[in-house]
């Protein structure tokens, strides 16, 4: 998804400068920032399924690549019982940044309007009460509060917008909400301890820590959020790791969340730039060549070419005498090209930290992007009382919450754990946090009754204790 069409430039967080050309580049919008859009448009389809049949008004926030929309117009296709000869066919609209795009979303919305309507509006997540004239059946969004809180006033940002939402969608509408799973646990400022043995990682953690904690949008303020990093039985400054030595650190358990994520996006972009000399697979059917799903083990598809110094003429060999022939390219055991990257990752790493113009840009260009933001703000406890409570306060006499079981789904990123399991000590799982939320109305006591039965499986006494006074009296505020 474009995450531009997310961000706002006002308040603190919005000071700083939001990355436009990168974040805007056909290429990561049709590619990177273009994947699983088949679990955003499943919520939203389960969503409309609920809604009625008749209702069929929706909004996409952040379509980027169209991923999604390509995948709701072929479940609309596939339906049978939808299609333009219908009055009205369903409505689909577009908030994206103004001037963004990318050819796979025109091909996307080319697609829904074979089977409704789909029409495009540029414009920023924080005027949606305005873009929007009129409430709408169902709202989905990817990453939308990941990316309000990294640019958009940080948590201030994040309930006006959760305030906001209710007041865009009718009442028994669905906000369809997919996002970075965050952590198991109460907290994210709850210390834990980590060790790191890996020469790549100890690098990325003494180049990433400093920055991201000295310049992005995080909640690691408190005098108990300090990062403690022990060396050779002393205290040592990260940005002073020695990467011939284990490191154990103690830090919140949210912050270790953020180095895991940022490196496995990290690793992923250099992977895309092809300064290695190879280019993997990430997209597409090619992307999901499983040897094992529930362990993650497949087959990684890739193609020689580009830079080559970063990896040996010897390791160049014995890349392709692992490797196999496939069509137009080689493919290899994810393992091995796992064990490759990590060898071809240092050497570019020890390139960019001295000064390597070539690879300095690769790296600046991930780091203006990526890595100052923050993507598990949130546990799923906090999240779903976060928008309880904010949307309690929306004046709409209705609030957000998960009614069903199914509403709260955790879909695991089983290969990215297979290679974090390889490489840490006791790594944080990866996964994406799916839930819809829908605007029940406050005096519908059966469908409350039935969606604090749901939210209490995930969220503690407190949590529910909040939601049920923000309910009854609106006063409970969120912060």
């Amino acid at each position: 998804m474009s995450v531009q069409a997310l961000a706002t430039d006002s308040g603190p967080a919005g000071s700083r400068n939001f990355v436009h050309e990168h974040k805007s580049d056909p290429g990561y919008l049709d590619n990177a920032a273009n994947t699983h859009g088949s679990e955003k448009a499943s919520l939203v389809w389960r969503a409309l399924g609920r809604v009625g049949r008749d209702r069929q008004r929706m909004v996409e926030v952040g379509p980027g690549g169209g991923a999604a929309v390509a995948h709701l117009a072929a479940q609309f296709a596939n339906s049978g019982d939808r299609g333009p000869s219908q009055t009205p066919g369903p409505q689909l609209t577009l908030i994206e940044a103004p001037g963004v795009t990318s050819q796979s979303l025109v091909r996307a919305i080319e697609e829904f309007n074979r089977i409704g309507e789909c029409e495009l509006r540029h414009g920023l997540a924080r005027d949606l009460g305005t873009l929007l004239t009129e409430p709408v059946d169902v709202i989905g969004a990817s990453a939308l509060m990941h990316e309000v809180y990294s640019y958009g006033g940080g948590y201030a940002g994040l309930h006006a917008m959760m305030r906001t939402l209710p007041t865009v969608l009718k009442s028994g509408g669905f906000f369809a909400y997919r996002d970075v799973f965050a952590v198991d646990g109460p907290s994210l400022h709850d210390r834990v301890v980590q060790s790191y043995h890996s020469r790549a990682w100890l690098t990325f953690l003494r180049l990433f820590t400093p920055l991201y904690l000295a310049e992005g949008t995080h909640p690691y303020h408190r005098a108990d959020d300090e990062l403690v990093a022990h060396q050779h039985s002393r205290i040592v400054p990260v940005a002073e790791l020695d990467r011939e030595a284990c490191a154990v650190i103690t830090a919140p358990v949210g912050l270790f969340r953020e180095i895991q994520r940022h490196y496995v996006t990290f690793r992923d972009h250099v992977w895309r730039s092809g300064i290695l000399g190879f280019t993997p697979v990430l997209d597409g059917e090619l992307a999901a060549d499983w040897i094992d799903f529930h362990t993650g083990h497949k087959r990684v598809h890739y193609r020689l070419g580009g830079e080559v110094r970063w990896l040996t003429a010897h390791q160049r060999r014995m890349l392709a005498a692992m490797s196999e022939p496939y069509t137009d390219h080689q493919t290899i055991d994810s393992d091995i090209a796992d064990a490759v990257t990590d060898v071809a990752l240092l050497a570019f790493l020890d390139a960019a930290e001295s000064g390597d113009a070539t690879c300095r840009q690769v790296w600046d260009s991930w780091l203006a992007r990526e890595g100052r933001e923050t993507y598990a703000y949130l546990t799923a406890d906090q999240l779903i009382t976060a928008f309880a409570v904010c949307s309690a306060q929306a004046g709409t006499g209705t609030v957000l919450m998960p009614v069903l079981a199914g509403d709260i789904t955790r879909v695991d990123r089983r290969y990215y754990n297979r290679f974090l399991t390889r490489r840490l000590a006791n790594p944080l799982p990866d996964a994406k946090l799916l839930v819809l939320f829908q605007n029940v109305p406050c005096a519908d006591e059966t469908t409350l009754r039935r969606a604090f039965d749901t939210v209490a499986s995930c969220c503690g006494k407190s949590s529910l204790a909040r939601m049920y006074t923000a309910i009854n009296k609106g006063d409970n505020g969120a912060s």
